[in-house]
């Protein structure tokens, strides 16, 4: 492998940047994802869904003490501002939740765009020194061209597998972020259902007042 790295020639340095790089958004978002799947309470969720439709707020409270469920604080920052706008506030504190699962994911997405325009590059390179070398020593000695050529296309080789490699963890945690995005919506539109449900017989009885 260091045989290979060093005949790819200059251009394989950023490469070996960009796979590290890569790794280190993979295994950094891997951790995250496993931690936010340990955190996850689902019968709790469902719990505080059932205590807001009989109104017991206080027993919410004791409830989601010291819960890490991203869905639970986002069903907690609405309750905590039922009585202005619980829609804005779950709104904006799912925008938080959600820029925090997708952390660095950009920075893996420059990598796969990246690595193969630094490989065809490295190629390139390596093509013209090639000819350089065949008008230097002429058509009778053409293995030192090919050996160039074939050097030259390690930055191709190394660049495709280095975004190819990076794809498959990158649609998986985005795939992941969807998935969040989805089961914060359904709860936080369920918590408002629940709520309405339960202001509205207040609602009917002012109005028939005179």
């Amino acid at each position: 492998m260091v045989d290979i790295f060093i005949k790819g020639g200059p251009v394989m340095y950023p490469l070996l940047g960009c796979s590290i790089l890569a790794l280190t958004v993979i295994i950094e978002r891997m951790f995250f994802w496993v931690r936010e799947d340990m955190r996850r309470n689902q019968p709790l969720v469902d719990e505080v869904l059932e205590m807001c439709r009989k109104g017991d707020w206080a027993r919410v409270r004791e409830s989601v003490t010291g819960s890490r469920d991203f869905v639970i604080k986002i069903l907690v920052s609405g309750i905590l501002h039922k009585e202005f706008s619980m829609g804005k506030a779950m709104e904006t504190a799912a925008a938080d939740e959600i820029k925090r699962m997708r952390r660095h994911l950009g920075v893996l997405d420059t990598m796969i765009t990246v690595a193969p325009l630094l490989g065809i590059f490295g190629t390139v390179i390596g093509i013209i020194m090639s000819f350089e070398l065949l008008g230097a020593s002429g058509i009778e000695h053409p293995q030192a061209v090919t050996a160039g050529i074939a050097q030259a296309l390690i930055t191709t080789a190394s660049g495709l597998g280095i975004a190819i490699l990076s794809v498959f963890p990158y649609n998986y945690f985005n795939a992941r972020v969807e998935n969040a995005a989805l089961a914060i919506e359904k709860y936080a539109t369920s918590l408002e259902i629940v709520y309405e449900k339960l202001i509205q017989p207040t609602g009917q009885s002012r109005e028939g007042i005179p």
